[in-house]
């Protein structure tokens, strides 16, 4: 069972879990080649690119919190908040909402 009852909820715990800058920076390295990667599948009209995109976004991210942040990814606990957390992070990292 989730500790959290909502999004709105767990979204300040998933801001606490990266505070380091360069797990933060992975984190976008790795979103931004997702979208790359499914923006190539569409232009090449191959599906087979997009077996890179999950190993690319959560590649980043799992080295940004083993190496720098030193804690486990929400994503073990909260699957489903945590993407949608990692997203919302990344639009607000591009729209200088939050910090890279």
């Amino acid at each position: 069972m989730s500790r959290f009852a909502s999004f709105r909820e767990f979204y300040p715990y998933y801001l606490g879990e990266h505070r380091d800058p360069v797990c933060r920076r992975l984190h976008f390295a790795g979103s931004t080649l997702v979208l790359l990667i499914v923006l190539v599948a569409i232009a090449t009209r191959d599906a087979r690119w997009l077996w890179l995109a999950p190993v690319a976004g959560y590649g980043f991210a799992w080295v940004g919190h083993l190496m720098f942040e030193k804690n486990r990814p929400a994503t073990f606990r909260h699957p489903l908040y945590s993407l949608a957390g990692d997203w919302v992070m990344y639009w607000q990292i591009l729209r200088g909402r939050q910090r890279m």
